[in-house]
Protein backbone atom coordinates (compact mmCIF):
# COMPACT_ATOMS: atom_id res chain seq x y z
CA UNK A 1 0.00 0.00 0.00
CA UNK A 2 2.78 2.10 0.63
CA UNK A 3 4.20 2.10 -2.51
CA UNK A 4 1.20 2.40 -4.89
CA UNK A 5 0.86 5.95 -2.20
CA UNK A 6 4.17 6.53 -3.10
CA UNK A 7 3.73 6.30 -6.74
CA UNK A 8 0.68 7.86 -7.06
CA UNK A 9 2.30 11.26 -5.16
CA UNK A 10 5.36 11.22 -7.57
CA UNK A 11 3.23 10.83 -10.43
CA UNK A 12 1.20 13.75 -9.05
CA UNK A 13 3.86 16.11 -8.51
CA UNK A 14 5.27 15.17 -11.99
CA UNK A 15 1.91 16.14 -13.80
CA UNK A 16 1.88 19.59 -11.68
CA UNK A 17 5.52 19.99 -12.48
CA UNK A 18 4.90 19.25 -16.13
CA UNK A 19 1.76 21.73 -16.20
CA UNK A 20 3.40 24.59 -14.73
CA UNK A 21 6.56 24.46 -17.07
CA UNK A 22 3.42 24.26 -20.17
CA UNK A 23 1.66 26.86 -19.32
CA UNK A 24 4.36 29.54 -17.45
CA UNK A 25 4.94 32.38 -19.34
CA UNK A 26 7.76 33.75 -16.60
CA UNK A 27 11.40 31.91 -17.40
CA UNK A 28 12.09 31.96 -13.08
CA UNK A 29 8.99 29.61 -12.89
CA UNK A 30 10.04 27.43 -15.73
CA UNK A 31 13.48 26.83 -13.97
CA UNK A 32 11.22 25.71 -10.08
CA UNK A 33 8.82 23.55 -12.60
CA UNK A 34 11.84 21.89 -13.92
CA UNK A 35 13.30 21.28 -10.71
CA UNK A 36 10.13 20.14 -9.41
CA UNK A 37 9.91 17.80 -12.38
CA UNK A 38 13.51 16.23 -11.48
CA UNK A 39 12.80 15.87 -7.85
CA UNK A 40 9.25 14.07 -9.04
CA UNK A 41 11.74 11.34 -11.14
CA UNK A 42 13.48 11.07 -7.93
CA UNK A 43 11.46 10.11 -5.76
CA UNK A 44 9.57 8.21 -8.06
CA UNK A 45 13.13 5.60 -8.34
CA UNK A 46 13.68 6.15 -5.17
CA UNK A 47 9.78 4.85 -4.11
CA UNK A 48 9.83 1.86 -6.30
CA UNK A 49 13.24 0.75 -4.79
CA UNK A 50 11.51 0.87 -0.83
CA UNK A 51 10.62 -2.02 0.80
CA UNK A 52 9.42 -2.34 4.43
CA UNK A 53 12.14 -4.28 6.14
CA UNK A 54 14.58 -3.92 4.08
CA UNK A 55 18.06 -3.22 6.17
CA UNK A 56 21.39 -0.76 4.88
CA UNK A 57 24.19 -2.84 2.92
CA UNK A 58 26.87 -2.36 5.96
CA UNK A 59 27.85 -5.22 8.42
CA UNK A 60 29.23 -8.38 8.56
CA UNK A 61 25.89 -10.56 9.02
CA UNK A 62 23.52 -9.91 6.76
CA UNK A 63 20.57 -11.68 5.05
CA UNK A 64 20.83 -11.28 1.44
CA UNK A 65 17.29 -11.47 0.80
CA UNK A 66 16.96 -8.79 3.00
CA UNK A 67 19.22 -6.22 2.01
CA UNK A 68 18.29 -2.97 0.04
CA UNK A 69 20.10 -2.38 -3.46
CA UNK A 70 22.40 0.48 -2.82
CA UNK A 71 22.47 1.17 -6.83
CA UNK A 72 19.39 3.14 -7.39
CA UNK A 73 20.11 5.24 -4.31
CA UNK A 74 24.10 5.84 -5.64
CA UNK A 75 22.30 6.43 -9.17
CA UNK A 76 19.92 9.02 -7.78
CA UNK A 77 22.33 10.93 -5.95
CA UNK A 78 24.15 11.36 -9.03
CA UNK A 79 21.04 12.38 -11.09
CA UNK A 80 20.24 15.19 -8.11
CA UNK A 81 23.88 16.44 -8.65
CA UNK A 82 23.15 16.78 -12.13
CA UNK A 83 19.92 18.58 -11.59
CA UNK A 84 21.47 21.19 -9.38
CA UNK A 85 24.17 21.75 -11.96
CA UNK A 86 21.49 22.28 -14.79
CA UNK A 87 19.37 24.47 -12.73
CA UNK A 88 22.61 26.58 -11.30
CA UNK A 89 23.55 26.86 -15.24
CA UNK A 90 19.75 27.76 -15.88
CA UNK A 91 19.82 30.09 -13.15
CA UNK A 92 22.72 31.69 -14.81
CA UNK A 93 21.29 32.11 -18.46
CA UNK A 94 18.30 33.86 -16.85
CA UNK A 95 20.41 35.93 -15.09
CA UNK A 96 22.74 36.68 -18.78
CA UNK A 97 19.16 37.16 -20.52
CA UNK A 98 17.67 39.43 -17.72
CA UNK A 99 20.47 41.86 -17.98
CA UNK A 100 20.51 41.96 -21.76
CA UNK A 101 16.93 42.06 -22.43
CA UNK A 102 15.64 43.10 -19.19
CA UNK A 103 12.60 40.74 -18.84
CA UNK A 104 11.51 38.00 -17.48
CA UNK A 105 9.22 36.60 -19.46
CA UNK A 106 9.37 34.15 -22.66
CA UNK A 107 6.55 36.33 -24.63
CA UNK A 108 8.24 39.61 -23.81
CA UNK A 109 12.00 37.76 -24.75
CA UNK A 110 10.68 36.65 -27.94
CA UNK A 111 9.70 39.84 -28.87
CA UNK A 112 12.80 41.77 -27.99
CA UNK A 113 15.14 39.12 -29.74
CA UNK A 114 12.98 39.39 -32.90
CA UNK A 115 13.36 43.50 -32.87
CA UNK A 116 16.96 43.16 -32.45
CA UNK A 117 17.21 40.49 -35.84
CA UNK A 118 15.27 42.95 -37.62
CA UNK A 119 18.15 45.90 -36.83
Amino acid sequence: METELIEILTLVLFFVGFYGLITSTNIVKSIVFISILETSVVLFFLGIGYHTGIMPPIGADLDPTAVADPLPQALMITAVVIGLTGTAVNIVMFITLFRKYGTASWENLKIKNAEQDLC
